[in-house]
């Protein structure tokens, strides 16, 4: 089959490999639509991720297709069906597990290598996280409830309620899911907090009540609390991932208000938060990282229901042939929209 190998910076082949080997658990599906995500993307500027992968190894992990052949133990899921995996799945056995933190399973088990014509999808996946596409919904649809389920969890984390002011900081794929699904489903207004222009209409489509532009406002703090009468916003998400919006998000809260540092900064760096704030104003700093089965579930459900559509965040569609100039342009356009690889 033909499959995008990951090698090592800014270092992706595409090529032919063996396909893989099945066990009795497993199956095989051919893939007809894989996502770009901005973790390819740092991904492929680092040319590893600690966590998901390490190279030479197969490379993307959202996607939906059709199954083409079935492990001889597998009585859940039959050849023909369509389906989509999510690119994880848990122990259910370790102390975080018993624990309702799945993400945090101490085996997570990870599978890459949508960017391919074939990918198989281990035991334990299908198992806990590989699901059915509802007739409806179309291969893009499906393959958008990876990144959708760790906007879900880091709502539901974060508590929010119908009627709270929530500032949305970052408006690429990830942050405009927030915009959406905090609108739609939880019932919030939404601040949207972005720098490009395009970003900042797409965001006001989706239901953000209001818009800050940062290339146009030296103090976005006071932006955003000139918005919310002064007092700041019930909840802040960070989906940029740089120390400094980190910090933005802390002085954006009201008193009692809770900041989602959604967004993951270099290994190495450091915030310097103001204690005082934090004690005084009883802050609550939140993190979240992943997604776990129950949030893959309600993800689907989310876009099954068409409250997120590949309509909204797909601009447009490859051959795997083109995957490293894709990766190239996403590279120096950050925050750009997905773009949906075709095998």
């Amino acid at each position: 089959m033909k499959a995008a190998v990951l090698y090592g910076k800014e270092q992706i082949r595409v090529e032919t490999v063996p396909l893989p080997s099945m066990g009795p658990e497993d199956i095989l599906v051919k893939v007809k639509a894989a996502l770009t995500c901005g973790t390819d993307v740092k991904v492929f500027r680092r040319g590893y991720h600690a966590r998901m992968i390490v190279p030479p190894a197969l490379f993307g992990h959202e996607l939906a297709g059709d199954i083409v052949a079935v492990g001889h133990a597998v009585t859940k899921f039959k050849i023909g069906q369509r389906v989509v995996a999510a690119n994880s799945a848990p122990c259910k056995e370790c102390f975080y597990c018993r624990r309702n933190l799945e993400n945090l399973c101490e085996d997570l088990l990870f599978n890459n290598g949508a960017y391919a014509e074939f990918i198989r999808i281990p035991a334990r996946i299908v198992k806990y996280n590989l699901y059915e596409i509802p007739a409806h919904l179309t291969y893009q649809d499906a393959a958008l409830i990876e990144p959708l389920a760790c906007v879900i969890r880091g709502l539901d984390e974060t508590n929010v309620k119908p009627g709270d002011n929530i500032a949305v900081i970052g408006l690429g794929p990830i942050g405009l899911m927030f915009v959406r699904l905090a609108k739609a489903v939880y019932g919030a207004r939404v601040i949207a907090v972005g720098r490009r222009q395009g970003q900042l209409d797409r965001a006001m489509r989706m239901g953000a009540a209001e818009a800050v532009s940062t290339a146009d406002t030296t103090d976005i703090v006071g932006a955003v609390r000139a918005l919310t009468d002064g007092r700041g916003v019930d909840v802040a998400i960070e989906a940029v991932g740089k120390p400094d919006t980190w910090d933005q998000a802390v002085h954006m809260l009201r008193r009692g208000g809770t900041v989602n540092f959604f967004g993951g900064c270099p290994n190495d760096s450091r915030v310097d938060l103001e204690t005082s704030l934090l004690h005084y104003s009883e802050i609550t700093c939140k993190a979240s990282f992943h997604h776990t089965p129950y949030h893959i579930r309600k993800a689907l459900d989310a876009v099954s229901r068409g409250h997120i559509t590949a309509r909204d965040f797909v601009n447009r569609e490859e051959p795997l042939t083109n995957l490293l100039e894709v990766m190239k342009y996403l590279m120096s356009h950050n925050g750009h929209m997905k773009t949906a690889i075709i095998p």
